[in-house]
């Protein structure tokens, strides 16, 4: 560690009266560029599927990695409405940085920092971050710069809102573990709340009315789950309030538009008759305890889940690089961020540059996965070349460029009952099917995905636990 002693200034802390440690601003901390002695610097923003197969993927021996996030672990988003019901624990979905890749938690150059990327600055090779805290009660945060030889942008999408008023302030998302924290914490407060005295009927219809906007894989499989946890458990442990509680399923157009129609057909066949109710509307406004669709139609609700697909964040919007069309980082044949050396990027917050005359491929897992299975052995090229340093690639020949091949979709329906589609695009014809065999087919495909044999094991307990007892419906 003492070779990096002048690399990394940390700020001077202060006693304040409060609870929380305050970090002064001056000297600004900075990990600066790496000496000639050093491995070469990767600096990866993010811990999504693209970021944390690059990291699993990366030689170590060839650069010290440097992971920048908001979260320290990767959420396996395909179970996340599992968890939202009971059906699977939270720490089932989330695998830590640390165990996906050692180095960052053993080597002395390789660091994983808990915070958000505010900028970049490709002149000087920087990125800028702030820390992030829990709040008043704990520290304050602070700005520090992090100097790159390699930089990959992984930092994902957020939840598109389409601008609609009130989505913010009033909808869950389901895309982070704490957001299906807030789902089961409010579906259980509102099943007890709606069994206390005084509350009326049209109250407790109210309470128990859980709203699904988008009609994609997420809001489908959270649908079928809610189905399931209605039928299997809320009518035992809640008996007195069973007759109140029922969802409906908001979607502009077709749901799962992807999938094949004779699956779409199934899917909305089956989920009609588990009782989820499916509205074909467009929503205008969100209020606290109704939304308004553009037919002017209100539905009242007690909780209300947004699942309506994703757009670029802020902070990729701010980047000053070229854009693909609906504003994501613009990338070329091989990930690369063109006029920024050494900058890359994977996942959903990138898309190809209309120059490449290649179409903008779908925010999915796979797809990030993918990139960054890619990324990781092009970088491995780049540094066995020479070319590890800052500005040191131009040269270099890459090899091939990124090649996506659509491995196929699976949702569950909930009762047992899934969806396979194996065609390779909408126009192709390939295998699909429906029912309980496609169901065990999506469980063991899930099960194998699963990146450690930790959460592999969690999983499959937490199945059969429920499967012999129900569901955990403790509000913890």
């Amino acid at each position: 560690m003492h070779r990096f002693k002048n690399l990394f200034t940390v700020p001077t802390i202060k006693r304040t009266p409060s609870l929380a440690r305050h970090f002064t601003t001056s000297p600004p901390p900075i990990l600066g560029p790496t000496k000639p002695d050093q491995k070469p610097r990767m600096v990866v923003l993010g811990s999504g599927w693209g970021a944390c197969r690059l990291m699993k993927e990366i030689d170590t021996k060839l650069y010290d990695i440097v992971c920048v996030s908001p979260r320290n672990h990767m959420v396996f988003t395909p179970l996340l409405a599992s968890t939202c019901v009971g059906t699977l624990e939270f720490r089932s979905v989330a695998e830590p940085i640390g165990r996906i890749q050692p180095a960052i938690s053993k080597e002395p150059g390789s660091f994983f920092f808990l915070a958000n990327c505010s900028a970049v600055d490709t002149l000087k090779k920087q990125v800028h971050c702030r820390t992030v805290t829990d709040g008043i009660q704990t520290l304050n945060p602070w700005d520090f710069k992090i100097s790159y030889d390699k930089l990959v942008i992984a930092s994902g999408a957020e939840a598109s809102t389409f601008g609609i008023k009130g989505v913010k302030e009033h909808a869950i998302f389901l895309r982070e573990v704490h957001h299906a924290q807030e789902i089961r914490r409010k579906l259980l407060l509102n099943l007890m709340l709606s069994d206390v005295p005084g509350v009326s009927e049209e109250e407790k219809r109210r309470l128990l009315h859980i709203v699904v906007v988008g009609g994609g894989p997420t809001g489908v499989e959270f649908s079928g789950e809610l189905s399931d946890f209605i039928t299997r458990d809320v009518r035992q442990g809640y008996a007195h309030v069973k007759d109140y509680i029922h969802v409906t399923l908001i979607e502009a157009n077709e749901i799962l538009s992807s999938f094949d129609d004779r699956l779409r057909t199934y899917a909305t066949s089956h989920l009609t008759k588990a009782g989820v109710r499916l509205v074909r509307g467009i929503v205008k406004d969100v209020h606290p305890q109704k939304i308004v669709l553009t037919d002017g139609t209100s539905v009242p609700y007690g909780l209300l889940v947004w699942s309506t697909g994703v757009g670029p964040s802020p902070f990729v919007q701010a980047l000053d690089v070229p854009k693909s069309p609906g504003g994501r980082i613009g990338v070329d044949e091989w990930l690369r961020v063109p006029s920024v050396p050494d900058v890359f990027a994977v996942g959903d917050c990138c898309g190809y540059l209309e120059s490449t005359g290649k179409h903008v491929l779908p925010a999915l897992a796979q797809v990030a996965e993918r990139q960054g299975k890619y990324m990781a052995n092009l970088l491995n090229i780049i540094a066995r070349a020479g070319g590890g340093r800052a500005n040191a690639a131009q040269q270099i020949e890459l090899g091939e460029s990124f090649v996506y091949k659509h491995l196929g979709s699976m949702a569950t329906v909930g009762s047992y009952k899934a969806l396979v589609d194996l065609r390779q695009s909408k126009e192709t014809k390939g295998l699909s099917m429906a029912g309980f065999v496609s169901w065990v087919i999506w469980r063991s495909a899930y099960l194998t995905r699963l990146v450690s044999w930790r959460n592999r094991l969690y999983v499959a307990v937490n199945w059969a636990t429920t499967f012999v007892f129900g569901r955990d419906i403790n509000r913890i």
